[in-house]
């Protein structure tokens, strides 16, 4: 018993010496997460109809590949997600939870699709840049709000978001109703061909025969903005002291770090981040308008697990948002194995869900590294 636990003991040893960089452990708890989450998926299938299980779970893994126009579709379904993912990051990394992207989303969609539809004058080149700045605009202002009374007031930011969440969502069914709504389909109308972004090729590539996905431009610009946030706050000063509120809000006050000002500049562009979101999903030319449903926007929502399975880091967010695509465009095929449409939500949202487990990997391997080089 004696040797067994001095080989115990031996074996944790050479698990603590193992040089583990940050970066890898940020990879390792992310992949992690992604295969606790898999797994939980495969066994709500063999729970479901055990006989065709495998099937739908390999439809889920390939079928983003299946076809030009699905790996299109996960590009048109990733852009909105990747802005809100980093709309819920950035704010994370400053020392806030930005729960309120679906409003600022919402809000952000409209604006953009006002403009669409009634500044039919203005010139192709100009009328979607105008409606994509009319969207940032509009989320900018609606971030700015929790984080005025968050700096002001010291109002928690989580409650105040959830209160701008349903203020924004019915703000806008009213303003859709009164401005720009089609009846004949329950939505707004559709935006001037001029308004929506350039395909810039991506209608050729990502198609399969006459169906051709939503891909656009979009995902560019999305991609754009993650870079722009990664060196924002890790190549800037601007970026620097609001990273220092997030990580001590008393020390950087002392520092003379005006702590009120970088509170309303957070969620002023988390808000933009997630206002654009909006625009980039109803501005592709898909034929989508906002519904007037008194429902929250599910693509704001989405952003939160997106940042917790990048781990708030812009350049995840960016991969982490393709596979939350994935998998929605791969789990469609799933229906033609009898399972039905809301088994492919409950394991979407599992695997999500799951992107939690990254917190404790990283957990475990950051306790691991203190105890390096002591006795276990």
């Amino acid at each position: 018993m004696k040797i067994k636990f001095s080989s115990i003991k031996l074996s944790l040893k050479k698990l603590s010496s193992i040089k583990i960089s940050p970066s890898m452990v940020n990879a390792l708890s992310s992949v992690s997460a992604i295969l606790v989450g898999l797994f939980a998926g495969l066994i709500i299938l063999l729970l479901s109809n055990a006989s065709q299980a495998f099937h739908g779970f390999w439809s889920i893994l390939s079928g983003g590949f299946s076809s030009m126009r699905d790996l299109g579709q996960v590009l048109y379904f990733a852009t909105p997600i990747i802005m809100t993912g980093l709309s819920v990051g950035f704010s994370s990394k400053t020392g806030l939870f930005n729960i309120g992207a679906a409003g600022q989303f919402i809000v952000g969609a409209y604006a953009a699709v006002l403009v669409g539809v009634r500044c039919d004058f203005l010139p192709g080149h100009l009328h979607w840049i105008a409606a994509l700045a009319a969207a940032l605009l509009a989320g900018a202002l609606w971030g700015a709000i929790p984080g005025i009374f968050k700096a002001l007031f010291n109002v928690n930011e989580v409650i105040a978001c959830i209160m701008t969440n349903y203020i924004g969502t019915y703000l806008v069914n009213f303003l859709v109703t009164k401005t720009i709504f089609d009846s004949l389909r329950n939505q707004s109308m559709r935006v001037t061909d001029t308004a929506n972004l350039p395909k810039m090729g991506m209608d050729k590539i990502f198609r399969e025969g006459f169906n051709v996905s939503s891909a656009n431009s979009g995902i560019f610009i999305a991609i754009a903005f993650a870079v722009l946030i990664y060196f924002i706050l890790e190549k800037t000063s601007f970026g620097y002291e609001l990273k220092a509120c997030g990580f001590n809000r008393e020390a950087a006050r002392y520092a003379g770090i005006n702590e009120k000002r970088s509170i309303i500049l957070s969620m002023t562009i988390a808000g933009a981040m997630a206002g654009l979101g909006g625009a980039l999903l109803y501005l592709a030319g898909s034929g989508k308008g906002i519904t007037v449903v008194d429902v929250l926007a599910q693509e704001g929502f989405n952003g939160i697990p997106v940042a917790l399975l990048g781990l708030n880091n812009p350049i995840g967010i960016i991969f982490s948002g393709l596979l939350v695509a994935y998998l929605n465009v791969g789990g469609f095929n799933m229906q033609l194995y009898n399972f039905a449409p809301q088994i492919i939500e409950i394991i979407i949202g599992v695997i999500i869900y799951f992107s939690a487990f990254a917190l404790l990997v990283r957990g475990f391997f950051n306790s691991l590294k203190k105890r390096k080089g002591g006795e276990l």
